[in-house]
């Protein structure tokens, strides 16, 4: 590599390593890369910008976002958490795996980690202490159960992923499914075998047909609301983009007319947070697309995939490799950036190892979704800390049982590539 790309590297890590944001920081480094070793004027960083902006892609983001927050201020939530409970609450250890339930069900709407930790961890933490769960145990779990929110589609940053490598974003979404319940059974298993040996907790009473009834019937509208998207999605009904539309007007109409528990008043209000939500996801995306333009320009990504590939001959080496390297940029990177930035870089490389695409985006999702909560910048470590007062090295200590439940899944998914890739094969989407 050019000594050019080694200052932009130290430049980009010095910047982060000051705690200045991470769009700022891709920003600074890209007009650094541009002025000092390029001869193309800054004006084009700014149409970069803009061209990334005016993506049709980027919708289906945006109303997502939207419609996590509708379900945030509403009932369904909590009436997906009550149904979740009725089904496994009172097994050993049910209250915590009716959390882990609910992290998936509510995660197939989302696509948001952060907004699964703060829906489901906020009323699930407290709950769990409050039927004498060991504080630790309950925010290890609900630190790390929201990752499904990203891994069970649809997934944010899987609909980027897909933007960048032009893959099928259906086939994309339907490898999900299998690591989000083997994830979900793991944690269940954990949290069953943590019961037996940790006694003293309170166990609610197994519910007769009539309760699980009830609570089925409560919960109705809010469990068709990812029947609807999937049903439409894999029907052809209607794309991927018009379904996170159809999902925020059925989220509204429910919650407005059904359950009523939001108001016409608060509309608006949950438009304007939605609306800052999502311009500082496209803050992000747009520092990301000046750098991803800067590395291009110097054909860095090239340049890396010779040094790899030069380097390393066995594709199952080249996997291990890169599963180790991107759980480590999951420590200190977003997983939009880290998406955004990285996926560009790794292309290139998958073809001279015979590596499928829709497998390699679904390990990077998987990856990067664990950096949530691992030290020293995991997003739901601050969120759950903050939640309980606890400092960084507890929630860390807290929530290593329940990740390595995650790599481990990750690693079966990276040497088994059939076990994702037969879902979409089976209905009928190109991911070869």
């Amino acid at each position: 590599m050019e000594a050019s790309g080694l200052i932009i590297l130290l430049v980009l890590l010095g910047a982060m390593a000051t705690t200045i944001p991470v769009f700022l920081c891709l920003f600074l480094t890209s007009v650094v890369g541009f002025a000092l070793f390029s001869d193309i004027p800054l004006i084009f960083v700014v149409q970069a910008v803009f061209r990334a902006m005016d993506n049709f892609a980027l919708i289906v983001v945006l109303f997502f976002i939207l419609c996590g927050n509708i379900m945030t201020s509403g009932s369904i939530v909590g009436k997906l958490i009550r149904l979740a409970n009725v089904t496994v609450g009172w097994l050993p250890g049910g209250l915590a795996m009716a959390g882990v339930l609910a992290c998936g069900m509510f995660g197939a709407i989302s696509g948001s980690t952060v907004a699964t930790v703060v829906a489901i961890g906020g009323f699930m933490i407290p709950a769990l202490i409050d039927n004498h769960y060991k504080e630790k145990f309950a925010l290890g779990v609900m630190t790390t159960a929201p990752n499904l929110g990203v891994i069970i589609p649809p997934s944010i940053s899987m609909i980027l992923y897909s933007m960048v490598s032009a893959c099928s974003l259906e086939g994309l979404f339907l490898t999900g499914f299998v690591p989000g319940i083997f994830i979900m059974a793991g944690m269940c298993a954990y949290c069953y075998v943590w019961a037996r040996r940790n006694p003293g907790f309170k166990t609610a009473p197994a519910p007769n047909i009539k309760e699980f009834l009830a609570a089925f019937k409560d919960g109705f509208w809010s469990l068709m609301l990812p029947v609807v998207i999937f049903g439409g999605i894999f029907s052809g009904a209607f794309t991927a983009n018009e379904a996170a539309v159809v999902a925020c007007v059925y989220a509204l109409v429910v919650e407005l007319f059904i359950h009523r528990t939001t108001k016409v008043g608060q509309v608006k209000k949950l438009m304007v947070n939605s609306a800052v939500t999502s311009a500082t996801l496209l803050i992000i995306v747009a520092g990301a697309t000046a750098f991803g333009k800067y590395l291009t320009l110097k054909n860095i990504p090239m340049q890396l995939s010779e040094i790899i590939v030069g380097s390393i001959s066995e594709p199952w080496i080249f996997l291990l490799v890169i599963n180790a390297w991107l759980l480590v940029v999951g420590m200190f990177m977003d997983i939009i950036s880290a998406t955004l930035i990285l996926t560009p870089i790794f292309l290139p490389m998958l073809e001279q190892y015979h590596i499928n695409v829709v497998h390699f985006g679904l390990l990077m999702t998987v990856n990067l979704a664990i950096g949530y909560c691992t030290p020293p910048l995991g997003v739901s470590l601050y969120i759950t800390g903050a939640m309980r007062n606890k400092d960084l090295i507890y929630v860390s200590k807290a929530v290593a049982p329940t990740v390595l439940i995650q790599i481990a899944v990750l690693f079966v998914m990276t040497y088994w590539p059939s076990a994702v890739l037969w879902l979409p094969r089976a209905m009928g989407w190109s991911v070869d």
